[in-house]
Formats: C-alpha cells, sequence, structure tokens
C-alpha cells in the first residue's frame, strides 16, 4: 500500500441530516476520510455518534428523511453520491457490500441460506444454478461452516447466530467486492465465536484489493482488526491515526475517555474504579456551533465554545482540539482527570441495610430441563419429545455484599440458571436459600417477602420497564408490591433511587421512550435495588452498551452494592467485565461448571482448558500484550445430546483421549486459593502445559 496510490473511497467534507419534523438536523458534518486498498479502516464512537449514518451514506442508502447536504463520496474514481438508487444496484453486493450487526434480520426468513447466496451469484455473476451452487459449498467451505451442504439446506432459525454471520460474510466476499463495510457483525456474539469470526475476516481479505471499513464500538476488536481509526462523536470527525498512534498518544479528550472506559483483564474493582466519561452525547437538536465535546469535557477553556479546526498532529495523525499540544507534552494529566469522575460514581452511599450472616444465596444441585421439539417420527409414533438439560446439577454460593460472575459462551446456560434461581423457569431439581430461607422453585408459590428479598436486572432494559409508566410510577409500584410503601414515603424512596443512579430527579416523569439507552438501564438497576434485595440478579446488563455508558454502569454497580450489601450474580460472556466485577467467577459450560475460583485467581494457571480458551478470545486495548490464540472448533453441541464423560471433551484442544470422552472428570482442588477445575488432568499437569502460553499484563 502506497500513499500515492489512489484510494478505493475517498468523503470529503460530508454533512447528511434527517428530516425531523419541519427541520433539517445534521447528523455528521464535515466529514473526511480516505481508504485505500487493502487497508482495514476502524470507525468507532459512541451510539448517536453518526457511525451508521456515516455507512449508510457511502452506501447511498439513507432512510427517506436523511439526504447529503453537501460534500462528496468518490468510489474507484467515480462521485457516486447523487446516483440514484437505480444506478446504485449496479454496486450493491457486487462493488459494494456490507454485513450488518444482525445477521439475523438480515436473512429473508422463508428461503435457505444456500439460496440466498445463490441468488447473489445469479444476480452479479450472471452463474447458472449449478455454477452457483457449487459456488456457494466453496464459499462456506472458506468461511469454516461445517458440513456445508447441510447449511445451504438450513434456514436461518435453524443455524446459531455465529453460523448465520459466516453466511453473510459469505455472502458479502462471494462478489470480490472493492469496499467491504461491516457495521457491527460482532456485538451481538459471544467472545469465543467473535475470535473465530475476526480470524475469519483477516484471513478472507488478506491479499486482496480490497478496502474494508470497520464500524464498532468496540476498541478491543479494532486492535486485532484495524491498521487506521477514525473516532467519530455527535457526528464529528474528532481523531484520526494509525492505529498504533491513536492507542499509544491519543490527542483528544474523548478519545483518551473511550480507552480509560474499557476494564483490562485482570483489574479489579478493589484496586481502582473504572474512568468514565459524565454525561451523555448531545441529541441532534441540542448541538450547538462550538466544540462538540464541550459539556464532557474536563479541560474545556472558553474558546472551546468556538468550533475547533481538525489539525495535523503530524502527517498521518489528525484531531479537532484546542489542546492537542498541551496533551501532546504531557502538560495535561487526562488519566487523572477521568479516573476522579470514576472514583466519585463509584463512591458507596450512606444507606442502612441490615443482613444476615448466612448465605446471601445458597443454590444446590439446580437442574433445567426442558422439552425439546419433537421429530416428525416421534410425533407419528406418539413418543415424548426428548428432554433438553439446559443445567446440570449446578451448586453455587454467594457471601452478603459479594459478586459471583458467570461467564460461558451463548448457549452454555448461563440464562437458564438465573431464571431458575428468580423462579421465571421452574427447575426438575434443586434447592433455593436466601438467607436460609427457602424459595419455592415457582415463581408464583413465592410469597412478597421473597419476591423482595430476589431482583433481576435484564440485558435489556425494555423487559423491565413498562413503556405506559411513567420512571415514577414504575419504582413507587415497585415499593407498593413488595413492600406496601406509598403516597410520600414512596416518593420520597423513589427520589432518593434515581439520584443513587445519578439521573436528575425530573427523570421520575418521563416515560421509557424519553430516556436513552444508558438512561433505561439505570432506571432498571434503580427498580430491582429500591427494595433493598438480598440478591440482585444482572443478565448481562452491560453487553449491549457503549464502553463509556458500561464503565458508567459498572461502577454504579458497584456503588450501588456497597451501599446495600446485596449478593450479587453477574451474568457476561466478557471475562474482561466479569474479572472487573466480581470477587468469584464460576465458568459454565453445556450446563455444567467448569472451573470456581476468586477472581483474582482466574488470570492465573492452571486453566480449566475453556476457560483458557475463552481468556485468548478476549480481545484487548493494550497493544503489548499478547496471548497464544486458542480457537475452539465447531458450535456448542445440542443440550439435548447425551454426552457421556467431560462435557468439554469434543471441542477441547487439550483433550487427552478415550478417557475424556467415557469418564465424568474429578473436581481438582488447590488448597491454598480453593481453585476448583473439573477435569481429568491434575493441577500441576495444567500448570505445566499452560506454563508456555503468554499472558502478559495480566
Amino acid at each position: 500500500m502506497t500513499s500515492n496510490e489512489q484510494p478505493v473511497l475517498e468523503v470529503n467534507d460530508l454533512t447528511v441530516a434527517y428530516r425531523i419534523g419541519d427541520r433539517w438536523l445534521e447528523a455528521i458534518r464535515d466529514i473526511n476520510l480516505a481508504i485505500q486498498s487493502r487497508q482495514i479502516y476502524g470507525l468507532v464512537g459512541e451510539s448517536g455518534s453518526g457511525k451508521t449514518t456515516l455507512a449508510m451514506s457511502i452506501l447511498n442508502y439513507l432512510g427517506e428523511n436523511g439526504k447529503i447536504l453537501k460534500g462528496s463520496i468518490v468510489f474507484d474514481g467515480e462521485e457516486i453520491s447523487r446516483y440514484p438508487r437505480e444506478k446504485m444496484r449496479a454496486y450493491w453486493g457486487s462493488k459494494i457490500a456490507l454485513v450488518p450487526q444482525n445477521p439475523l434480520s438480515s436473512l429473508n426468513p422463508t428461503l435457505t441460506v444456500g439460496e440466498q447466496v445463490r441468488e447473489v451469484l445469479r444476480l452479479h455473476l450472471k452463474m447458472t444454478n449449478i455454477e452457483a451452487q457449487q459456488k456457494v459449498l466453496e464459499l462456506f467451505e472458506r468461511v469454516r461452516l461445517a458440513e456445508p451442504e447441510r447449511v445451504a439446506r438450513a434456514y436461518p432459525h435453524q443455524i446459531s447466530g455465529g453460523m448465520q454471520q459466516r453466511v453473510m460474510i459469505a455472502m458479502a466476499l462471494a462478489t470480490s467486492p472493492r469496499l467491504l463495510i461491516l457495521d457491527e457483525p460482532t456485538t451481538s456474539l459471544d467472545v469465543t465465536t467473535q475470535a473465530s469470526i475476526l480470524d475469519l475476516i483477516k484471513e478472507l481479505i488478506q491479499g486482496r484489493e480490497m478496502a474494508v471499513l470497520y464500524v464498532t464500538h468496540n476498541l478491543g476488536v479494532v486492535v486485532e482488526l484495524c491498521h487506521r481509526v477514525a473516532v467519530l462523536y455527535a457526528g464529528e470527525l474528532v481523531e484520526d491515526a494509525p492505529l498504533e498512534e491513536l492507542f499509544s498518544q491519543p490527542m483528544h479528550p474523548y478519545t483518551h475517555g473511550l480507552l480509560m472506559s474499557v476494564p483490562k483483564l485482570g483489574q479489579s474493582k478493589s484496586e481502582q474504579a473504572l474512568s468514565a466519561i459524565p454525561g451523555q452525547i448531545p441529541a441532534l437538536s441540542q448541538r450547538g456551533q462550538g466544540c462538540i465535546f464541550q459539556a464532557r469535557c474536563p479541560i474545556a477553556l472558553e474558546i472551546c465554545s468556538e468550533r475547533p479546526p481538525l489539525e495535523k498532529v503530524n502527517e498521518q495523525h489528525l484531531t479537532r482540539c484546542y489542546r492537542w499540544q498541551e496533551i501532546a507534552q504531557g502538560e495535561i494529566a487526562l488519566e487523572a482527570l477521568f479516573e476522579a469522575e470514576g472514583e466519585a460514581m463509584s463512591m458507596a452511599v450512606p444507606i442502612s441495610s441490615e443482613k444476615g450472616t448466612a448465605s446471601a444465596l445458597d443454590a444446590q444441585g439446580i437442574v433445567v430441563e426442558f422439552e425439546g421439539q419433537r421429530s416428525f417420527f416421534e410425533s407419528i409414533t406418539r413418543r415424548p419429545a426428548r428432554k433438553v438439560k439446559a443445567v446440570k446439577n449446578v451448586s453455587i454460593q454467594i457471601q452478603p455484599g459479594d459478586t459471583l460472575g458467570l461467564v460461558g459462551e451463548s448457549g452454555s446456560g448461563k440464562t437458564s440458571l438465573a431464571r431458575a434461581i428468580s423462579g421465571l423457569n421452574e427447575p426438575e431439581a434443586g434447592s433455593i436459600r436466601i438467607y436460609g430461607l427457602p424459595a419455592s422453585p415457582k415463581l408464583s408459590q413465592r410469597n412478597r417477602e421473597v419476591l423482595r428479598r430476589l431482583q433481576m436486572v435484564f440485558q435489556n432494559p425494555e423487559e423491565a420497564l413498562n413503556p405506559f409508566m411513567t420512571v415514577g410510577e414504575s419504582l413507587r409500584r415497585q415499593l407498593f408490591v413488595l413492600q406496601g410503601i406509598r403516597g410520600e414515603e414512596a416518593q420520597r424512596k423513589a427520589e432518593e433511587m434515581v439520584q443513587a443512579v445519578q439521573l436528575p430527579v425530573e427523570v421520575l416523569n418521563r416515560r421509557p421512550n424519553q430516556l436513552s439507552g444508558g438512561e433505561k438501564q439505570r432506571i432498571a438497576i434503580a427498580r430491582a435495588f429500591i427494595t433493598n434485595p438480598d440478591i440482585v440478579i444482572a443478565d448481562e446488563p452491560v453487553s449491549s452498551l457503549d464502553v463509556s455508558v458500561q464503565a458508567a454502569i459498572l461502577n454504579l454497580i458497584n456503588r450501588l452494592q456497597g451501599s446495600f450489601h446485596n449478593g450479587l450474580l453477574f451474568i457476561s460472556h466478557d471475562l474482561a467485565v466479569v474479572g472487573y466485577l466480581a470477587d468469584q467467577i464460576a465458568v459454565i459450560y453445556l450446563g455444567a461448571l467448569m472451573q470456581l475460583c476468586r477472581a483474582a485467581d482466574l488470570f492465573q494457571p492452571p486453566f480449566h482448558p475453556y476457560t483458557e480458551a475463552l481468556l485468548s478470545a478476549v480481545p484487548s486495548v493494550e497493544l503489548g500484550r499478547k496471548v497464544e490464540a486458542i480457537r475452539l472448533e465447531g458450535d456448542l453441541p445440542s443440550p439435548s445430546e447425551t454426552i457421556e464423560g467431560c462435557p468439554f471433551h469434543s471441542r477441547c484442544p487439550r483433550k487427552i483421549g478415550q478417557i475424556c470422552e467415557q469418564q465424568a472428570p474429578p473436581w481438582r482442588i488447590d488448597e491454598s486459593t480453593q481453585k476448583r477445575i473439573y477435569c481429568h488432568y491434575t493441577l500441576e499437569e495444567l500448570s505445566q502445559l499452560q506454563s508456555k502460553t503468554r499472558y502478559s499484563g495480566l
């Protein structure tokens, strides 16, 4: 790649607006970037920063209420921004391809995935049906789909999320496009699947005369994949630089804030709070004429009321900040300023909370089964459907004020266990006690006191908030139903709670549709904590949030837990997040526990081979951190299968042999740390095997 080579894509002074009511509001303005052939360009920023608007503008696929106000988009020397849709059809899927965030919403549910790829080949490459069929199988093999013929015959709902995304990548690359746009393609995937998809993308585009725009808010993914990074904030390009330079010496306070918001593997809440950017991204109608980041910037000056120009730090590095020279010379300590903000957000508030001395939660021998879908043969012979064992004899304990992190891939049984403990799913076997008080397996049979003692925060706050009730009504109803509190006392407690989650009291009069995603999650957390429960179950509460909002929510949970002294079951597939927040960590695979240990000990060998694979799959924002890549082949087996021996044996990279397939492993216990590992290897053997694995920085 040479600097004088004509870029595949040039965006020049691009401004795009949306019509809202009778006004045109600018979503992105004065954007400039150029992507060379064989270059992967990362585009990062919070939700609402304009990333997807820029991507859709490049595709010339804005909605009816969107239009390009000024600027140009030059693709392979052609100015395409004014082309009508009829002309753009020759480009879509052929010369410019898109891999979307949610593959299931982009795939036609009424056609097999093979037919959908064949359709692209017939349309753009004029292949015959036979040629297209053969090409589909080749493409599916290239994207490492096991049993490509079977997958080609499957409908989208019959394959996993990771397989759906591989199909979308195969479809995008089928025509060898010049420009590939990847819009958050791994956001909804667990870490092992994400790692495999990233490996696949790197492998497939290597050596191709292709430019890639990778849109994401995951900074670790950017480090794994990208050559250059552009940072968007509220529709403006605030920094643009080569990857190593941007991550080692960011010149804009917003970039600093984003990088410091990400928890690193091995970082713990006991050492320091996560740095967080105060406030939130302004709405389209609230963007002034000065520096767009001024309201949230810890180093803003009076001059920042005027819009700063995009200046050259050097020939490769651009930034939009009046104070970048002071940052470059080390005269401004941005790290200390953002750390102070994080400390303030995680500081516990004094709330009276009397807790007993027994375990906050004691769940023993939990078994969760579901009826699987009956096959045609089972239906005509009237045989009962096979049972799907989602959770297999799992026992966990959480002490008052402690957090147990539960990690594993999608489909590993995390949510099934949480829903069984909460009573949303009735377990087949097992007992649940909260401070020694038995909790019925059926939610309908739990009395008001048990319901008060255990609350849940869902991944999607929409599930917890009634869209027709104001925030105040939701919080007051929780107090009345579970504690019989109403009137002025309920209003006072609701006001205290919204202030505890660092929102203004006025938010009590708003409905959920008037709140941002981060604000909704704060209210969902407030709703869970307002009755002072003994146990809070948080099921992936930050997985869909931007890194800056995620940091604020993690600090908030830590702060509230310190105030209320609750036990917390925190579920995630992100080991860095779990490692930061948890005191104990349980690793679950196919419904069975694989490892149980203190959070601090998780990151030190020995590891269960499954934990080792999870750790190696976590993308890091640390440029120097090198971890030996361990990739798990294939998807999780079906929970309806009867598996003898170790549940992990079919995917284990350290499988011994038949003993793993035929005999259940013992629990290995480290007497000094109480780390428990479910494996045929002894702890000494695992330590020896893993001593060559480099986990620098942990």
